[in-house]
């Protein structure tokens, strides 16, 4: 599909609209704005992590309302089961009183998910969005379920240090293509905030896309281009994130584990919705770094050494960062 230059720009100028009425509703969270859209245009999935009350839950229920999106909710609890999620089929009498399965279906089956708190739940429920996060379907009792189109789960989850949380294992958290740190706000937007949701005035959001559009959205997002030189850059910074391969010292010191191809294909991905949104149809350095942070911070696994010295895999992804591109023209 061959798509003409005026489009990116006009596909620009509707998302900012969009971030414009989010940001009629949510006060501050600039960031945790911007990645919730990246992972929508990069039709992947997001996982938000801070602490209760700062506004995560509404900031997706706000996405999914101005993006018209269908919209369900799951709060996970350590005696939430998959089928709780997935749905079950369940024996009724029809009109002539034979008995047949009845498929009902789970809350998973709506555009965006919002997964709340999802390691307050244990590992067996939280594997139980593996399937519709990878593959987009769902199998109960050798059935195959087909999820709603566009789909996307966006997790919420506490701090792992706080009580009563498991948390998520490296194989589900590879499927989220970024990990969003949500911030407590500062003084002025906390007098905002009360002045928001305190008194008698209601906000009401208008719809600035529909499916359609959005389905555009993300097929513009693959169409943008990115260089070969480019694409090595991308490539380099995946390599210096694994201990073996790594010309830093930091990273062979502290970390086990780095980054594997699903981690490159989420960088290349929500570059090129940050490409998009500024109204650009190729990807740049720029993109690549800015994105960084949320693709890798989930994806490096700390050694021993690492989490005794307090290490933190931000300032890790800084430093493979900050080399990122020597050589090649901005």
């Amino acid at each position: 599909m061959t798509f003409r230059p005026e489009q990116f720009t006009e596909m620009s100028g509707r998302l900012r609209e969009v971030r414009e009425e989010i940001g009629h509703f949510i006060v501050g969270q600039e960031e945790a704005i911007e990645f919730s859209l990246y992972s929508v245009l990069a039709d992947g999935h997001a996982l938000l992590e801070g602490l209760p009350g700062l506004g995560k839950t509404m900031l997706i229920r706000t996405i999914s309302d101005v993006l018209d999106l269908s919209f369900s909710r799951i709060q996970f609890t350590p005696d939430l089961m998959p089928t709780d999620i997935t749905g079950t089929s369940l024996i009724e009498r029809d009109a002539e009183g034979r008995q047949q399965f009845t498929f009902r279906e789970g809350p998973i089956f709506h555009q965006m998910v919002l997964a709340d708190e999802i390691n307050r739940a244990t590992p067996k429920t939280q594997s139980a969005l593996l399937e519709a996060m990878g593959e987009k379907t769902v199998t109960i009792l050798g059935d195959t379920k087909t999820m709603a189109r566009p789909f996307f789960v966006l997790a919420t989850q506490n701090p792992i240090e706080m009580e009563g949380t498991y948390p998520l294992p490296e194989a589900q958290m590879d499927r989220f293509l970024c990990k969003i740190l949500v911030s407590y706000p500062n003084r002025a937007e906390l007098a905002e905030i009360s002045r928001r949701t305190t008194g008698s005035e209601i906000i009401v959001l208008e719809k600035k896309m529909d499916t359609a559009a959005l389905i555009e959205a993300q097929q513009l997002v693959k169409a943008v281009l990115i260089a070969e030189d480019i694409l090595m850059v991308a490539v380099d910074i995946i390599q210096n994130t694994h201990p073996a391969q790594s010309e830093f010292e930091p990273i062979r010191q502290f970390v086990q584990y780095g980054s594997g191809p699903r981690g490159l294909q989420s960088l290349i991905r929500l570059a090129k919705a940050r490409a998009l949104t500024e109204g650009r149809y190729h990807v740049s350095i720029g993109d690549l770094k800015h994105v960084a942070k949320p693709v890798l911070r989930h994806r490096l696994l700390l050694n021993y050494e690492g989490e005794a010295n307090g290490a933190s895999t931000d300032d890790l992804i800084d430093l493979v960062v900050s080399g990122a591109g020597r050589g090649v023209l901005k």
